[in-house]
Formats: C-alpha cells, structure tokens, sequence
C-alpha cells in the first residue's frame, strides 16, 4: 500500500466509523420513537421498518452498476445526502406519511453506502492489505454503534419528543461529516472507468455475476449467515430469551454489550489467527461456533438450572456470535472483492449487500413466532443451519484458487521468488 493510499484508506475509515457513531444514536429507539413518543402506533412502527428495509432491497440492485460507472465516491456523496435528509425527516416527522418517507430515504441511503464503502476499500488496498482493511472497518462500526447508542441512550427520553430530535440530527449531521471527510480523500484511478476495452468484451451485469460459480456459493452462504445471526438477534432469539429462557428484558442490552465488547477485544487477536489459514476453513469454523452458541441458548431455555445460570447462559450466546462476526469481518467482504472483476468491484459489493438486507428482512419475520412459540423447533432449526454454514464454507473452498482462499500464499511466493532472484551485477561508471 502506497503512502498516498494509507492516507485515502485512514479518511475512509473515520468517516465510516463517524456515520456508524451516528446510527447508533437511533437505530435502537426508532421503534419506540414512532409507535409511543410520536403516538402513530405499532403497527405504523412496523411499517416504518419494514420500509426502511424494503427501500435497501429495491435501491441495491442498481447502485452497484452506478458505483462501476461513476466511482464509488459520487455515488456515496448522494447517498449521505439521502440519509441525512432521512434522519432529519425522522425527527420531524408527526404523521405516518411523513414517517414512512423517511424510512425510505434513510433506508435507502444506508444502504447504498455500504458497498461505495467497501469498494473504495478495496480501490484503497491490495491483495495483501484488504483482510486487515476491511477488518478495521468492522472493528471502528461496532466500536461507533456502540459508543453512539450509549450516549443516545443517555440523552433520549420518552416524555419529551425533542430528545428524539437531538439524536435524529445528531445522525443527519455524522452522514454530512461523512459526505464531507471523503470528498477530500484523492482516490486512484478505477479500474472500471479506465478500462479501454471495447464495449463488447466489458459487458458484465447481473448474468456475469451470476455464471461465476463461486461468487453464487458466496451469495448463499452469506444468506445462511446472516440470516442464522444478525437475523434473529432483536427478534427470534430475544424473544426466545425472553419467553423460554425467562430472562429480564433488560438482560437483552447486557447481552448485546457482551456481543460488541467481544468483537471490540478480540478483533485484532482474531485476525492474526485468520491472516495465516484458509478464509473457507475460517467461515467453517464459525459455523461450529455458532452451534455450540444455539447449543448453549437451548440450554438456557430449558430451565434445570438457576435464573442467574440462565442469564449467563444467554449472554454466552451473544458472546459466542461476537467471536464468530470476528472472524468473518477479515474473511467474507475481502474474498467478494478478490472475486470481483476489476470493472465490476461495485456490482459484486452490492450484490453481496442486497444478499445481506434479504437475510435480514427474512430472519426476523420467520425466527420471530418460532422464537416466542416453537422454543424446541428453533433451536434445533438454527443449529442446522450454523451446521449448514460449516458445509457450504467447505464446499466453496473448492471452488477458490489457492490465492483467493488464503492471499498470505501470494505475499509468501513472492518473497520466495524474490529470495532466489540473482542480484544484477553493478555496472560500473
């Protein structure tokens, strides 16, 4: 990595952890926010999320032709833009036409700058650079979530719409901080807009991505993953918890802090550990682990032992999922970019990311009644699929090239290459 590329990939990582610092001020009230301080109702609140979802999904598949075409960077700079409009919106909003506008905007803006992000990461790295890279960025999100939804929860309250205003403004401006930290990141040259080939041999889309074998693997198993996971934590599994296991409401947050604290600890000790093995293997690994997690959420619902056992129990699960995210910060984003073309980095990236947000539209609307009603069911359901993630971890493994499953092997070839070059004899003056 060059010195001018250090500097483009430190401002893209500040502004990225500024905006996830802003998100965490109201993603964990939005819900409480429209249905009780704005008195539009739970079903109003379940629209508005369902919106703010919904919008990701119908927004994706095309920003990542636009990311290819125009450059990651114009196209983040919209999608701040459309975000800060949306917080904002949010904030002021006291009917549900007005509610239901906002979501979508600030869905859709959310949404967007994930894979502009990610693809000027990757513009920003190399081969060699781009586990560590993307692994940071997981590291500095959390770390800005968390941090976000302390303070927010410090100034929120319920009695007084304005403190609502506070966090929703708060966040409209970060996405301005971000528009503002990456307009002054010099980005290199894409490959995508200096490609001189002709028309014909630069085609892509949706069918290209589609006949690369192992990008479809990826694709599934990236569903299986998030939908196993990030799918069920403010649904199925909370209210798994809440009704099997019979913990306190108030143990969700304690749980979810030991989720974020896990990832913040062991993100660096983690990566030294993945840098040097296959990333497949590495994914296989998290599937065992989140077995042995639905394993330990099954024993908390089972109520042999003492309501503190359970607890402890519950919050083991979440600490067992912050190890597995973990890991696969530095493994899955890197690899959907190694398997990218040069010229469709941003389709790959959204791609990826569309995948996500139907994993989590998906995840709560069916691990939610599991996890309230069928508590034997679901916990037998999810340990299959955390199985499931081992398997189909394994099978893409052999679809990937050597360099592709594990980039260390390209670094190590090259300095042996470079150890038994002959030195160039001096030519005298």
């Amino acid at each position: 990595m060059t010195k001018a590329m250090g500097a483009a990939m430190r401002r893209i990582q500040a502004g990225s952890a500024l905006s996830a610092f802003g998100l965490g001020f109201t993603v964990p009230y939005l819900y409480v926010y429209v249905a009780q301080v704005r008195d539009l109702g739970a079903t109003t609140a379940g629209v508005v999320l369902a919106v703010f979802a919904m919008a990701a999904l119908v927004v994706l598949p095309f920003s990542g032709r636009a990311i290819d075409r125009r450059g990651p960077l114009p196209v983040l700079l919209v999608a701040a833009v459309l975000a800060s409009l949306g917080a904002l919106g949010m904030g002021l909003s006291s009917s549900v036409p007005a509610a239901v506008a906002s979501a979508a905007l600030l869905g859709a803006g959310t949404a967007v700058m994930q894979p502009a992000l990610a693809t000027m990461i990757v513009w920003c790295s190399d081969p060699t650079t781009r586990t560590r890279s993307f692994a940071m960025q997981f590291f500095l999100q959390n770390l800005g979530l968390g941090v976000g939804g302390l303070i927010g929860g410090q100034l929120v309250d319920p009695s007084r719409p304005g403190s609502f205003l506070l966090l929703f403004s708060i966040e409209a401006a970060m996405f301005l901080v971000l528009g503002g930290i990456v307009m002054t990141v010099k980005m290199p040259g894409s490959p995508a807009l200096q490609d001189t080939r002709p028309a014909d041999a630069r085609k892509g889309g949706i069918r290209a991505l589609l006949g690369h074998k192992a990008m479809v693997q990826l694709c599934v198993l990236g569903f299986v993953l998030f939908f196993a996971c990030y799918g069920q934590f403010e649904s199925g599994l909370a209210a798994y918890g809440t009704e099997a296991a019979g913990i306190e409401p108030s143990t969700l947050g304690m749980a979810l802090a030991a989720n974020t604290a896990v990832i913040v600890i062991a993100q660096f000790v983690v990566l030294r550990f993945v840098e040097r093995r296959r990333r497949s293997r590495v994914i296989a690994a998290v599937g065992l682990i989140w077995a042995v997690a639905w394993v330990i959420a099954g024993y908390a619902g089972l109520g042999n032992g003492s309501q503190a056992m359970a607890t402890a129990a519950f919050i083991s699960t979440y600490a067992l999922f912050g190890l597995g995210e973990a890991m696969l910060s530095p493994t899955v984003a890197p690899l959907v970019a190694d398997l990218a073309p040069e010229s469709m980095v941003g389709q790959y990236n959204s791609a990826f990311a569309l995948v996500k947000q139907l994993a989590l539209a998906v995840g709560p609307a069916v691990g939610g009644p599991m996890g309230a009603a069928l508590h034997g069911p679901y916990i037998v359901t999810f340990v299959l699929f955390s199985l499931g993630i081992t398997y189909l971890a394994l099978r893409l493994g052999r679809q990937l090239t050597p360099v592709q499953d594990q980039p260390s092997l390209a670094t190590r070839t090259s300095r042996v290459v470079a150890r038994h070059q002959p030195e160039k004899a001096s030519v005298p003056a």
